[in-house]
């Protein structure tokens, strides 16, 4: 009893604060220049492009500057890819059973590279959340034009985290990021945790597309995110926190999307036009961003309070559905999706790790 009481404690504690201001403030404004810019421009439904490369600056957080500039760039190839072939996939309107067998495909090949060069964030999920994000939204525009919106603003958010070097010149000429052995052990870890993650993603997107709901991309980036875990207390932690605070994410955007709060008997009349109503939903992701990143480190759950609408009004904004569509089946593909994640987790051990503890023993010191 005492376990599972730690382990309910574990679900909503939050981690020590350490510089997440100012990690988030770097992110925000990588977000929030080319955002704007296009805003200006009148094409907010080009944002989803601008936001996914502006997320390059997640990486590398509380890196020395050379190392998170290295960091940054290896963060940039898994998401400007994930751009890159959802843009193709849209393009080419592959959609359903061609989407899953792609999707699962970069899974397995982003669970390698992330697992190689020690991406953090963990694995490859928002590599595959760029892929299926960019795949379900028409194409407007050429693939090379996607491309560059998303590889300008990743361009952007690498000079955004760098730029703190002119002021305190925090180059550090020893400074090297461990990296993991290549023994034949760990090449069969890493084909088995890649494998752990192709079956995951795989059964969920099988699963989105039986139900019919339309977005399983939804589904397959929600079984992703169990695996990123370092053991298995922390993986079915972080598989209830998406659930959670997926959940309540979709309150938020609710109280955002649904057409009763923009109403109010005519008091703000403005909002009703559709121009200044995308203004208002851009300006609110660069605002969600930032709160996201706040607490990406601190507690997961937290953090997908925000990045929910993050995703869904950049969804809104590049293809517009009803809105109740919209959340119901962020909600339906998110639990179904994040629940194959943990029973993977649970079923299928990774290779050479030592994650065969009882699953409500905490680690000591509880990763996210």
């Amino acid at each position: 009893m005492k376990q599972v009481v730690e382990q309910v404690r574990a679900l909503h504690r939050l981690e020590p604060a350490t510089g997440d201001h100012l990690a988030a403030l770097r992110v925000a404004v990588s977000v929030a220049v080319p955002s704007l810019l296009l805003l200006v421009a009148g094409r907010t439904d080009l944002m989803i492009y601008a936001v996914f490369g502006a997320l390059t600056g997640m990486y590398g957080r509380s890196e020395p500057h050379q190392l998170r500039l290295r960091h940054q760039g290896q963060g940039a190839l898994v998401l400007l890819s994930g751009v890159a072939v959802g843009a193709a996939l849209s393009i080419n309107h592959i959609h359903s059973w061609w989407l899953v067998a792609v999707e699962t495909t970069l899974a397995g090949v982003g669970s390698v590279y992330a697992d190689r060069v020690r991406l953090k964030p963990n694995g490859p999920f928002f590599g595959i959340l760029a892929l299926g994000a960019c795949a379900s939204v028409p194409a407007v525009v050429p693939w090379q034009v996607a491309m560059l919106i998303a590889g300008g603003s990743s361009a952007f958010s690498i000079l955004i985290g760098f730029s703190g070097w002119v002021r305190s010149r925090a180059w550090e000429p020893g400074a090297t990021r461990s990296m993991p052995s290549r023994s034949t052990a760990r090449h069969r870890e890493l084909s088995m945790h890649a494998a752990r993650y192709m079956l995951a993603v795989g059964a969920a997107g099988t699963a989105g597309v039986l139900s019919g709901t339309g977005h399983p991309h939804w589904a397959m980036a929600a079984a992703a995110v169990p695996l990123a875990g370092a053991d298995l207390p922390s993986s079915v932690r972080r598989g209830v926190h998406r659930i959670v605070g997926t959940f309540l994410g979709l309150a938020v955007t609710a109280v955002v999307l649904l057409p009763e709060p923009w109403a109010l008997q005519g008091l703000y009349p403005a909002l009703q036009e559709p121009a200044h109503r995308a203004a208002v939903l851009a300006l609110l992701v660069i605002l969600f961003q930032f709160a996201t990143e706040l607490f990406m480190t601190r507690h997961y759950g937290l953090a997908m309070v925000w990045f929910t609408p993050v995703i869904l009004l950049m969804t809104q904004l590049a293809s517009p559905i009803e809105p109740q569509v919209l959340i119901l089946e962020r909600a339906v593909e998110t639990l179904v999706g994040a629940l194959l994640g943990i029973a993977v987790v649970v079923a299928v051990r990774r290779t050479g790790s030592r994650t065969r503890r009882p699953l409500l023993r905490l680690p000591r010191r509880p990763g996210h």
